[in-house]
């Protein structure tokens, strides 16, 4: 080493000049940066990656679905508290997704994805231990925000990865991930709370996580943001949460606290405020968390609204036939489970295929007919509910039927949405269709809380400020159903309005 180097001030301590070092360190980037690129069967990982998240994701939230009767056992709590533990996931998930999805777009998205991870697995450990319900709820909030991390930007970072001859395979691997985690949720679900106790279902997903954390960490490669520029909506972001959380408040406690009562009519005009001044700063800013411009569409607003309405009635179907297996009837977490499996998997096994029937039929035809089929589950279901006597396979029949019904609708309704969105906003309405996706589980969830206490309420004389078995359950359960039904009345009278979308370049 140049001694002259040391006594001016211009080598370091290793010797070298600030140039000869600043150099190294770009090499040094580089190199890092082109490492994972360099690893063997990088798209696969990649692909890998992105999927153990739909997976880990779906199977969390149909596994809580069918623990929620456990809880509430387990905590002594009423339906309209223990239905948080679901709700608070999904609603910290909605209220974040467009926030995190804007971050990642400004400054890039491996780190936000890897601290995704992070919290969603320290955030399951944390409801696995949890003394209380408050706790496990708060825990689960923060499940949610890693959620979001996750769900802001899988599809992003799938497509930016995989070469472009492989993008259609890889994304048909993403979406078996959902359905394979979503149809395996119940069934595993069931099986690990009759073996091991509910904080297991919990516990479950966190070896999931940390191995792809680890894997993501050597995978990924770092990217910085494109859209800093643009500036961030804060005022918006600060609007939607409050705005969905007194929604989803006033939906579920309505039955405890009565409809007419001061605390319901007050958080529905509180959220209706709340949404009313965000729809006018979203068209006031310059860069909006939730474009607008989308619902100018005539196709759009009647497909996302069906959207709503698809998912509000699968997670309700999920939430109400829960508690009547294992609360009514009595069965075992595992046969609970097993039932409850079919809804997804047959909806799994009809959506592939309601594509190709939607290019030849129309949307209405597929739609009419698949919520024709919904109905139909729900009159089976209705008779094996009014006869005590009847043969309990009609009920495995009805969710069969439901779940081809919903099978045939959701994928032909997502697909015409998109089409009938602008080409210029093409990413903004998938964006927005995961939002309505996760808005429509909450509400499905919070609504039939609400109509099952009602149904309690009017089968028992009072509000049930414990958790109700036996028939009393078994016959607030109807009028679950009938929200069920008249959602899927609203959703098939979407089919019939909406207009066919203009070609497009």
């Amino acid at each position: 080493m140049d001694t002259r180097d040391q006594a001016d001030g211009t080598g370091d301590a290793t010797g070298q000049r600030p140039e000869t070092a600043g150099a190294n360190a770009r090499r040094a980037r580089e190199v890092a940066a082109a490492l994972p690129a360099r690893l063997p069967r990088h798209s696969a990982l990649i692909v890998g990656l992105v999927s153990t998240g739909a997976f880990v994701g779906q199977l969390d939230a149909t596994i809580v679905q069918l623990a929620l009767p456990t809880l509430a056992r387990t905590f002594d709590a009423p339906l309209e508290h223990v239905s948080w533990v679901s709700l608070a996931y999904l609603v910290a998930f909605a209220a974040c997704l467009p926030v995190f999805g804007r971050l990642c777009q400004m400054y890039g998205r491996k780190t936000l994805y890897l601290a995704g991870y992070v919290l969603f697995v320290g955030a399951s450990a944390l409801c696995a231990m949890a003394p209380d319900l408050g706790s496990l709820i708060a825990a689960r909030v923060a499940q949610g925000m890693g959620g979001a991390l996750l769900g802001a930007n899988s599809i992003a970072i799938l497509v930016s990865s995989v070469p472009e001859e492989s993008r259609g395979r890889a994304l048909g691997v993403f979406a078996a991930a959902q359905a394979v985690g979503m149809s395996a949720g119940p069934a595993v679900g069931g099986v690990v709370l009759g073996l091991f106790g509910w904080p297991w279902i919990f516990w479950l997903t966190v070896p999931f996580g940390i191995v792809a954390a680890a894997v993501g960490w050597l995978a990924l490669p770092q990217t910085g943001g494109t859209r800093a520029d643009q500036g961030f909506d804060w005022m918006g972001a600060l609007l939607l949460a409050p705005a969905l959380v007194l929604l989803v408040r006033a939906l579920n406690h309505a039955a405890a606290w009565g409809l007419t009562s001061v605390e319901t009519l007050g958080s529905f005009a509180a959220a209706a405020l709340l949404f009313a001044v965000l729809v006018r700063q979203e068209r006031r800013a310059p860069s909006p968390l939730v474009d607008l411009r989308l619902f100018a569409s005539p196709g759009f607003s009647p497909g996302a609204a069906a959207v709503v309405l698809a998912y509000a009635m699968l997670y309700a179907m999920f939430f109400l036939m829960s508690f009547l297996l294992e609360h009514g009837y009595g069965d075992r977490a595992w046969a609970a489970g097993a039932r409850l499996a079919i809804i997804p998997v047959v909806l799994g096994i009809v959506a592939p295929f309601s594509g190709g029937l939607s290019t030849r039929l129309g949307i209405r035809v597929l739609g009419l007919a698949g919520m024709g089929l919904c109905g139909l589950a729900l009159a089976l279901l209705s008779i094996v509910l009014a006869d005590p006597d009847a043969n309990r396979m009609l009920d495995s029949v009805a969710f069969a039927v439901f779940g081809a019904g919903l099978g045939l609708f959701v994928a032909p309704n997502n697909h015409a949405t998109l089409a009938a969105a602008p080409t210029a906003l093409a990413t903004q309405a998938g964006a927005l269709l995961n939002l309505m996706r996760v808005l429509g589980t909450s509400l499905g969830v919070a609504g039939a809380t609400s109509t099952l206490s009602l149904g309690i309420a009017g089968a028992i004389g009072r509000h049930a400020d414990t958790p109700v078995t036996g028939p009393a359950l078994i016959v607030a359960v109807e009028s679950g159903l009938a929200l069920v039904a008249a959602m899927a009345f609203a959703a098939a009278l979407l089919c019939v309005v909406r207009r066919r979308p203009a070609p497009q370049a």
